[in-house]
């Protein structure tokens, strides 16, 4: 290779506005303040490597010391003595300084002390701060005064990709622009072109690859593509880009998903055996079944979120989705989704990737197949029973002790039911069997025994029962519900078959409830007696059976 040879990132790299790809709102900005003179005295410029920050604060520098007018201007010529100059990183009045190298107070001092001094060659002085998220906190304090009050000749530009680090009030002093991902379309042209000049051929997939790898960086897509234009001495195809990104194409990751929702786990095994044989990459191959995932998702018909236009596949691949979503459901997806999140990290961690990846699809197999919770409570749901839909009948009504109310007599099949009691809550179902109960201990367990929960627990921890004989239960409520008579006169009927009167005493005669009952006869046990005696300190909190 020639010693002379300039990586494609510096050769093209961007010299004016004009050039700056995928930054239209920072580039309408700046020229539209340059051009009405409008100057900020403090730049900063964010965002992920590769889109633009340093390029950009070397424009504006060449904007404004360009000798091709007797002002700044947006259209710097790049052929003045003072563009080329910048251009080179050689020109005495733009600075740039690497705040990962010049972190210390005196540093700053140092670039402080000379900001006061006029340009030599050039109408401002440009300080240019790459990383300035580096300095330290003296450093910081001590450019404070002077980023907020500069000499007019003086203009700073920070750039950093790490904004959070920068403290507030450095913020506070300069004008701030985010430099957006540089769009997948906008890298293919770019790449394109520059293929074109360099001659070399790029076919279109092998393109779309690249840009995809890049994440948004065009400084990281031209040294991809200077790897693929080394690689493969000027011939740059889509297999050709998948080995050296050590990617399995998009249709494999389609057979792959489409395997996991729809075949057996060997399939899928041996699948990825297959894959990790040919060189693929096993942790690019989980970005992009994430990537499959996301997009499968978004294009599912009961979310109505996918646009079609954006997926990076072709019509066949987004039919094949389409067709796999009709069976899948979005809980499937999201619950895969979760799990390949998951092991994102297991695979940076893991000895053996492979290992750690067929562990995964089993994982994924089987969640695929595993129902949804709302499908999980309905196939455990006890079966519905008749409940009453209006207040008992007249039989099952509270009553006071002084003057019990006896039990209206059952009507018979010619006598017609009275509104507006429907016949459902009067008769008890036919097909459902009748219990027995002839105590309170045997009320609490049916209660319990049909899930009842809240008429149980009323049941055994407030009510005092003072008599129970067949078919009259004589009760004091200690918290006085006025529905719990009517409740467990309905369940009652509902439950034997007949009707019960409910007879309410005014006044406690102090006996236990079922709850305290069985605290009771769990205090007398012996085992129990035993060990609340070696623990002195020792308590019974609560009763489950």
């Amino acid at each position: 290779m020639d010693n002379n040879y300039t990586v494609l990132a510096r050769k093209y790299r961007s010299q004016d506005f004009q050039s700056l790809i995928g930054q239209d709102v920072l580039v309408k900005t700046l020229t539209t303040a340059i051009n009405t003179s409008r100057i900020a005295h403090a730049y900063i410029f964010t965002g992920i490597r590769g889109t633009g920050k340093t390029s950009t604060a070397r424009i504006l520098a060449k904007a404004l010391n360009c000798l091709s007018a007797d002002h700044a201007t947006a259209t710097p010529c790049g052929t003045c003595e003072n563009c080329r100059a910048i251009a080179a990183g050689q020109h005495i009045d733009v600075m740039e300084i690497d705040a990962a190298s010049h972190t210390g107070v005196d540093n700053m001092r140092d670039i402080l002390d000379a900001a006061q001094y006029r340009p030599t060659n050039g109408r401002y002085k440009v300080y240019i701060i790459d990383e300035v998220h580096m300095l330290s906190t003296s450093a910081f304090n001590a450019l404070l005064k002077t980023l907020e009050e500069p000499p007019a000749h003086v203009i700073f530009i920070l750039a950093t990709t790490e904004i959070r680090k920068v403290p507030v009030t450095i913020l506070s002093r300069c004008q701030r622009f985010d430099l957006v991902r540089v769009p997948v379309e906008t890298l293919k042209k770019h790449f394109m072109w520059i293929a074109s000049q360099e001659k070399v051929e790029l076919d279109d997939a092998a393109c779309e690859l690249l840009a995809r790898a890049a994440d948004g960086s065009v400084r990281d897509g031209l040294s991809l593509l200077d790897q693929a234009i080394a690689q493969t001495g000027g011939v740059v195809t889509e297999s050709a880009v998948l080995d050296m990104l050590k990617r399995a194409d998009r249709g494999v990751v389609m057979d792959l998903m489409r395997t996991m929702l729809t075949g057996t786990t060997a399939d899928a095994l041996t699948m990825v055996d297959n894959i990790y044989n040919n060189g693929a990459d096993l942790a690019m191959l989980l970005t992009d079944m994430m990537e499959w995932t996301h997009w499968a998702t978004r294009m599912h018909p009961a979310l109505h979120a996918g646009d079609a236009v954006a997926l990076p596949y072709t019509a066949d691949m987004r039919e094949q989705i389409q067709d796999l979503n009709k069976s899948v459901s979005l809980n499937t997806l999201s619950r895969i989704w979760q799990v390949m999140v998951a092991s994102v990290p297991e695979m940076a961690a893991a000895g053996n990737q492979k290992q750690c990846f067929d562990m995964l699809i089993i994982r994924l197999m089987h969640i695929a197949d595993m129902p949804s919770i709302p499908e999980i409570l309905k196939q455990n749901a006890p079966a519905p029973t008749p409940r009453p839909t209006t207040p008992a009948p007249a039989a099952a009504q509270t009553v006071t002790a002084s003057q019990p109310v006896a039990p209206t007599p059952m009507p018979t099949p010619a006598d017609p039911i009275p509104d507006p009691i429907p016949q459902s809550v009067v008769a008890p179902s036919p097909d459902e069997e009748k219990i027995s109960i002839t105590s309170a201990t045997e009320l609490g367990a049916a209660l319990q025994g049909a899930r009842e929960i809240l008429l149980y627990s009323y049941f055994s921890n407030n009510i005092e029962i003072t008599a129970f004989a067949d078919g009259k239960i004589s009760y004091y409520d200690r918290k006085g519900d006025g529905d719990f008579a009517q409740k467990l006169a309905a369940w009652l009927f509902d439950k034997t078959g007949r009707t019960w009167m409910l007879e309410r005493e005014m006044e406690s005669h102090h006996t236990q409830t079922v709850a305290e009952q069985k605290r009771a006869e769990l205090e007398s046990d012996p085992l129990v007696a035993n060990a609340m005696n070696l623990f002195g300190d020792a308590e019974i909190i609560s009763v489950t059976k």
